[in-house]
């Protein structure tokens, strides 16, 4: 029997005010909760339970469950992507960007760090030639440069493996059926990456189709040196959909996107008129955007020998315990600068 779960993020939508809507109704708060963490089994649930609850969503008791196996995080201590669009394990992950926004610089990353893990990375090389990549492929454990190739790699390998192809295969209809090929030998230990070299997904609607990870990069941030340049509001992961992405987190990433969202709309404000046209009760929000904006970015490994400094590692905990910090106006002591570029808020 498939694992089943219930599906928070659609009571999420749907009541905002859960615990207050669910009393009314007779339900008692902490059967609610306990049911959203995952602490009371949902095969256990009381029929009533369930049926309450989707009265109150509007929604059959069947669209209150999902089934399936829980989905896990990779943490890459890249603190942008671990809160932003976590790197769900077994799924596959599109990086879109435009040339020159600093995806192979995170490929390279991503590399570099699992070395230091149980991870195995397989690099496909694209069909055409990319200066690009050249150092950054030398980083993978295993390069390959046909599919065929890739498909004894990948099912030789009995560990975990981070599979990173460029998007030219996907369009060729090479990669689905890789994947096909290696569903039929009952392969699932593969998470894979897949990248844009030429640019061209930035102007597609679902340039590698079904994701469980997207990080779109902006060329705002790219344009202004802060890197790594992930979009915080449009990149965004499935794990983001459930229960499985702890509460805090889930809370802390829709603190920081609200504020970031309104951040950029005074940004543009500053921009052509200067900060002494935004409104005094707007200032303390753009102040505090432009903090949690420096706070993201981060010195990478690959990237030491260019900026001379020394790269950062973040745990997933201590980058949702920064971010708390920052919201709450517990870090308005440090300045734009001393956030940018340093890892955590602990030195």
């Amino acid at each position: 029997m498939d694992d089943i779960r219930l599906n928070v993020a659609l009571l999420r939508r749907k009541v905002p005010n859960l615990t207050s809507a669910a009393k009314s109704i007779g339900i008692r708060p902490a059967t609610v909760s306990n049911l959203c963490t995952g602490k009371i089994d949902l095969g256990k649930a009381e029929v009533r339970t369930l049926v309450g609850l989707a009265i109150l969503a509007n929604c059959s008791v069947d669209d209150l469950i999902i089934r399936g196996e829980k989905l896990n995080v990779i943490e890459t201590k890249i603190k942008t992507l671990d809160f932003f669009a976590p790197l769900v394990k077994g799924g596959t992950t599109g990086l879109v960007a435009r040339p020159g926004m600093g995806q192979v610089v995170i490929l390279a990353e991503l590399m570099h760090r699992f070395k230091e893990s149980d991870y195995t990375t397989v690099f496909l090389l694209p069909t055409t030639n990319h200066p690009e990549l050249e150092g950054t492929t030398e980083l993978a454990d295993i390069v390959t440069a046909t599919i065929d190739e890739t498909f004894l790699k990948l099912t030789s390998q009995n560990g975990d493996v981070i599979f990173i192809s460029d998007k030219s295969f996907n369009s060729s209809g090479e990669l689905l059926d890789l994947q096909e090929r290696l569903v039929a030998e009952r392969v699932q230990n593969i998470t894979t990456i897949l990248v844009d070299l030429s640019g061209e997904a930035v102007d597609e609607e679902m340039p590698y189709g079904p994701l469980e990870t997207l990080w779109q990069l902006d060329a705002d941030l790219a344009t202004r040196h802060q890197y790594p340049a992930i979009h915080p509001i449009y990149s965004t992961s499935s794990i983001l959909e459930g229960i499985d992405l702890d509460q805090r987190h889930f809370n802390l990433r829709q603190r920081a996107q609200k504020l970031l969202r309104r951040y950029r709309e005074l940004r543009s404000v500053v921009a052509v008129h200067g900060i002494e046209k935004i409104p005094a009760v707007e200032l303390e929000t753009y102040n505090l955007g432009e903090r949690l904006e420096a706070y993201f970015t981060q010195p990478l490994f690959v990237a030491e020998a260019y900026t001379g400094q020394q790269g950062k590692a973040v745990s997933m905990s201590q980058t949702l315990q920064d971010v708390e910090h920052i919201l709450d106006g517990e870090a308005d002591h440090l300045s734009v600068e001393e956030l940018r570029y340093r890892g955590s808020l602990v030195l």
